[in-house]
């Protein structure tokens, strides 16, 4: 059970074990002059920790028993326990959300706490800081740590995106906001299938088989929505159904869809940098895209598109890495093709409209949207198949629209040679949501 409302006192009382037990470390640390291994002395430092922090709170429940200390209930203990250790050894305070079972996204506004349970759920957690400077001290700490290198979080850098260890991304920002604030959002606790999905009403199963079919078939797929409607998820489970002889190179600004882990499939994962604390360093998506075209992919993955690799996507696109996909931001299927444009217009580039249609419409063979009820749930409702341009503009037919009954429209001749040669029979489409 989550502790909601915690008193001052018990703050208190794991903030000053937390400080105990630190000095003590540090005592040790300074004693002990052999040199060990980084992650085995971290995983030492955790164990002390844990051990004097057990000691600790004996003593405190033995005072306790004498009127000497105040005495805390076995659920109060365990909350001590878990926030002095975090606050020694991990994430402080934050912790405890992070590791906290079906949280998905963690939402902090100065003092307050927000956690998202999905669904459209979302609950109140007790203050992670006691003020908006102890959690902007807390950022700077996490930040001076991140993986990918040392990055600023301050006044002259009021905007902050990094990755934690493991692997949530936490997006924090102060300066520019009346008070601090910090997201953090988690990666799923477990990988979701299509067939999740399906069963989770965000597909129709005629829709499953249809966006099977085209990952098999090598169309480039274009998947938008608003945040956090799932379009990585849904692009996550797209990709557990290309082919294991295929090469595959994905490319995020934070390592959220995780293919390199499947052994059995030839996955090159690659990640932007931000420049460092002297501004250097910096390596951006559009880079990595253009660098992956070098390294003989068979097919490229954006995690989202959203800038001046949109247009080095859409080249790579009509290169022969049929079967690519990424992800964009856009309130309906169709403004997919608008924010495609808008993104080449504003690239070093600098694509016309019509230089920007006649390339999407090469590059491009489907679009899905996905979008979110007022109820948190999340459906396809759309999809449209590129057949052309027409000056500035992307000609595409609505094939599904889930308010109009589900397909409405046969697909066009140069999509459905391509399913057919793989098997599938669009004509199914009809008959599977009859």
């Amino acid at each position: 059970m989550t502790l909601v409302h915690v008193s001052a006192d018990l703050i208190d009382i794991a903030d000053r074990l937390a400080a105990h037990v630190t000095d003590e470390l540090v005592r040790r640390s300074s004693a002990d002059d052999a040199l060990t291994e980084h992650t085995q002395h971290s995983r030492t430092q955790r164990e002390q920790a844990d051990a004097m922090l057990s000691a600790l709170l004996e003593e405190h429940a033995c005072r306790a028993l004498t009127g000497a200390a105040h005495a805390l209930t076995e659920q109060e203990e365990r909350w001590v326990h878990a926030r002095a250790l975090a606050h020694v050894c991990g994430l402080g305070p934050l912790e405890a959300l992070l590791t906290e079972p079906g949280v998905r996204d963690i939402h902090i506004n100065g003092t307050r706490v927000l956690v998202d349970l999905g669904d459209g759920r979302r609950e109140e957690r007790p203050p992670v800081t006691s003020s908006d400077d102890e959690l902007v001290a807390l950022v700077q700490r996490l930040a001076g740590q991140a993986p990918g290198g040392e990055r600023r979080f301050d006044l002259s850098a009021p905007l902050l995106s990094m990755e934690l260890a493991d692997g949530a991304r936490l997006s924090a920002v102060m300066g520019v906001s009346r008070r601090p604030a910090v997201t953090i959002r988690r990666h799923p606790e477990q990988e979701l299938t299509l067939t999740d999905l399906a069963a989770s009403g965000m597909l129709t199963a005629p829709v499953r088989s249809l966006l099977t079919a085209a990952v098999r078939a090598r169309l480039n797929v274009i998947i938008g929505g608003a945040t956090s409607s799932g379009k990585t998820t849904l692009l996550r489970a797209l990709a557990r159904h290309i082919r294991r002889t295929e090469r595959v190179i994905t490319i995020e600004d934070a390592f959220e869809l995780g293919l390199s882990a499947d052994e059995d499939l030839d996955c090159l994962a690659l990640q932007g940098r931000p420049p460092n604390t002297e501004g250097a360093g910096e390596v951006t998506l559009a880079d990595l895209v253009r660098h992956a075209l070098r390294m003989s992919p068979d097919r490229v993955i954006v995690g989202e598109t959203r800038g001046q690799e949109t247009v080095a996507l859409l080249h790579a696109m009509t290169m022969g890495t049929d079967g690519s996909m990424a992800t964009i931001h856009a309130s309906s299927s169709a403004q997919v093709f608008t924010k495609l444009a808008t993104y080449a217009a504003q690239s070093r580039e600098r694509l016309s409209l019509e230089e920007s249609g006649i390339l999407i419409a090469s590059a491009v063979h489907l679009a899905v949207h996905i979008d979110t009820g007022a109820d948190g749930t999340r459906r396809v409702t759309s999809i449209r198949e590129v057949v052309g341009s027409e000056g500035p503009q992307v000609i595409s037919n609505e094939i599904y629209a889930a308010d109009h009954g589900g397909f409405t429209t046969s697909l066009s001749p140069q999509y459905t040679r391509k399913l057919t040669r793989i098997g599938f029979d669009p004509a199914s489409l009809f008959r599977g949501q009859r």
